[in-house]
């Protein structure tokens, strides 16, 4: 070896940051996509113990979905409070189809990461700071509605619980805000924000895509999601042509999904895939039934 490699080696510079996406939601219930990487994401203290609660338990963790909510900004003084909004955001995910119907395929639990203040960095304005459990704070990459915490101290407080197939903050503000990504964000205190919750399932168990586009054309090969399609004779879900979908309209072929306007497919014209508020079309609802049922 040659008397300066292992000097050569240690000056080298580390390897960058891996960037990951995660999605943005706006109030008005459009969806898009930013860029960070690890290092933009808020570092929190290592994952204490803490309580875990039942707020649904319908059989053995390994034959059920495990939904797994964690609190933000919530002291010791307002777990109660985080409850409640737990139950609530709960109650808003089961009022669409099919968890409406497949409520009882589900265990839920509640995992009592306490903070030492209250509510949420850069909340209600920018500069604000808040010692919490996860590090959670709003303006993430410089959008204002953007929420992002510690996904590794996220990921560590869920594990607490019997299962954890998703893991769901709520952060304690009342403003809307949330994120997508590894990590399902959302306000507690801001009922609109539940719609986030309910299209990152649509993700997480259903593997559905992104119904929205975005500048470009599509040029990949057939999307594997069961909802995007470059073929506009839509063999990928031909039985389904003309018929009514939830979400409003009939089931076709409608330009624009996967992140591009063009050159890729959509089952329905606005599903909650596209945007917020929405339901499923019969695509996404038939997938995530099976997704679920095939679980338990």
């Amino acid at each position: 070896m040659h008397p300066l490699l292992p000097i050569l080696l240690l000056l080298a510079p580390p390897p960058a940051p891996a960037p990951m996406s995660i999605e943005v939601f706006s109030p008005d219930g459009s969806i898009s996509r930013t860029t960070i990487t690890a290092a933009d994401l808020p570092r929190a203290k290592a994952a204490a113990d803490a309580e875990v609660v039942t707020i649904q338990q319908t059989g053995p963790p390994a034959d059920r979905y495990d939904l797994v909510f964690i609190g933000d900004g919530y002291t010791a003084g307002q777990q109660a409070l985080f409850h409640r909004q737990a139950v609530a955001r709960w109650a808003q995910i089961t009022a669409y189809e099919p968890f409406r119907t497949l409520k009882d395929k589900f265990n839920v639990w509640q995992v009592n990461a306490v903070s030492n203040q209250s509510g949420s960095d850069n909340d209600p304005t920018p500069g604000v700071r808040k010692d919490t459990a996860l590090g959670g704070g709003f303006y993430c990459d410089d959008l204002a509605r953007l929420i992002c915490v510690d996904t590794a101290v996220t990921r560590s407080y869920a594990a607490l619980a019997p299962g954890a197939d998703q893991a769901l903050v709520l952060v304690n503000s009342t403003t809307y805000g949330g994120s997508g990504g590894t990590v399902t964000v959302s306000s507690g205190g801001n009922a609109q924000s539940g719609d986030i919750v309910v299209h990152e399932l649509g993700h997480s168990i259903g593997g559905l895509a992104d119904e929205y586009g975005g500048p470009g054309t599509y040029s990949g090969g057939e999307p594997s999601e069961p909802n995007a399609t470059k073929r506009p004779d839509t063999a990928k879900w031909a039985s389904y042509l003309g018929r009514p979908t939830p979400d409003g309209g009939v089931i076709g072929a409608f330009e624009g999904g996967a992140y591009f306007d063009k050159g890729v497919y959509r089952p329905s014209q606005n599903s909650i895939m596209r945007t917020l508020g929405n339901e499923f079309n019969l695509i996404g609802i038939d997938r995530l039934t099976a997704a679920i049922n095939a679980r338990t």
